[in-house]
């Protein structure tokens, strides 16, 4: 069963780069700002078919851990690799973006937020008298209203992004740029036809979920088996493997110069993540009368929380350096260590409606 799943991971990483180069071909077809939704949109295919497989298992615990881990991941790792490769092959250039779009994305990721730590706030906030079931009730019922308030914000923001302010999410550069650029740069051109693109892209999308089932059913088994607990498993490993197409994708459009597309691309990618594939687990869950809430515990939270405000700080200014990637790279790094030493059972009653069987292999239980 480890070795089921080892393979599996490691399949998804060449599909995801494919499924990038198909949405980068399409986005001839459609325009930058279609273009980069749809790369969002497919990057996050792996990331929604786990999902709803996980539900399917009533693996409650591993849609939350892997979804948070994706807005991670796309925040500080995706992100700040970008600006890293950016900035050495540009060190002798400032490299600039457009902050509007990146303002856009930062309001509606703190609202995403927002309907976290309500929840939490909400268990913590409740009066001695309260049983811990009428806890959960009123969390869960918090969670299902939020949800749906999230999905009517991601509708606004499409709206928003493809026809009210298109202008905001299309990529910019200055005349230095653009004088940059025709030097050393050809007129690209797409390889494959829309059709046979769109074909392909179908044909990887149905492989991935076969593969993303495989990761699913072996997850606990690879982690008793390699020591590891589900949360870093699912937290750090899925989504760096669900993210490839947004890694690769972003990492090359930051090389050329092109940060606006690398932000849009990221921030894009974290923004569907936080204000869709969310909310919509918590809906097809409560379709399949499944429990499950957006509480994520005091630990992912505040890992969420650091990872959006770190990340806002980073983009303030509307410039970049290879430093700037460096330390979300390594902030990164740290909520990844903290992870693999997380040891530690949930208590029951902690939204994860899945426990912990021991400290050392992490795998879960029904709750």
């Amino acid at each position: 069963m480890p070795l089921i799943f080892g393979l599996s991971l490691t399949g998804l990483t060449p599909l995801a780069e494919r499924v990038s180069f198909l949405t980068e071909q399409l986005a001839f077809y459609t325009g930058p700002t279609v273009g980069g939704l749809l790369n969002a949109t497919c990057g996050n295919a792996t990331e929604l078919i786990i999902a709803i497989l996980a539900l399917a298992n009533n693996k409650v615990a591993v849609v939350k851990y892997s979804l948070l881990g994706s807005i991670l991941s796309n925040l500080l790792l995706v992100l700040g690799s970008s600006l890293f490769c950016g900035g050495i092959a540009n060190i002798r250039r400032e490299q600039r973006f457009d902050r509007k779009q990146a303002d856009v994305n930062f309001f509606l990721l703190l609202m995403g937020l927002l309907c976290h730590l309500l929840p939490l706030l909400l268990k913590y906030a409740a009066t001695g008298e309260a049983s811990a079931s009428l806890i959960n009730k009123m969390s869960l019922s918090l969670s299902r209203t939020s949800s749906i308030v999230m999905l009517i914000a991601y509708i606004a923001y499409l709206i928003f992004q493809l026809w009210t302010h298109r202008q905001l999410f299309e990529a910019q550069e200055d005349d230095e740029d653009n004088a940059y650029n025709d030097e050393v740069t050809v007129e690209e051109t797409p390889v494959i036809g829309f059709w046979s693109g769109f074909a392909w892209l179908a044909g990887m999308t149905l492989v991935i979920a076969l593969l993303s089932e495989y990761v699913v059913a072996t997850i606990e088994d690879a982690s008793d088996s390699w020591g590891l607990s589900v949360s870093f498993i699912s937290i750090i490993l899925l989504p760096i493997v669900g993210n490839a197409a947004e890694h690769a994708g972003a990492i090359i459009f930051a090389f050329k110069n092109k940060l606006d597309i690398s932000l849009g691309v990221a921030l894009g990618s974290a923004t569907q993540i936080s204000l869709f594939v969310v909310p919509l687990s918590v809906i097809v869950a409560w379709t399949m009368g499944i429990k499950m809430d957006l509480n994520f515990n005091i630990l992912e939270t505040s890992c969420l929380a650091l990872g959006i405000i770190i990340t806002a700080f980073t983009l303030q200014d509307g410039t970049s350096h290879y430093m700037k990637g460096l330390v979300l790279m390594l902030c990164y790094v740290i909520i990844a260590a903290c992870f693999f030493v997380d040891q530690i059972p949930q208590p029951k009653g902690t939204g994860l409606g899945m426990q912990p069987k021991n400290s050392v292999g992490g795998g879960f239980v029904s709750a």
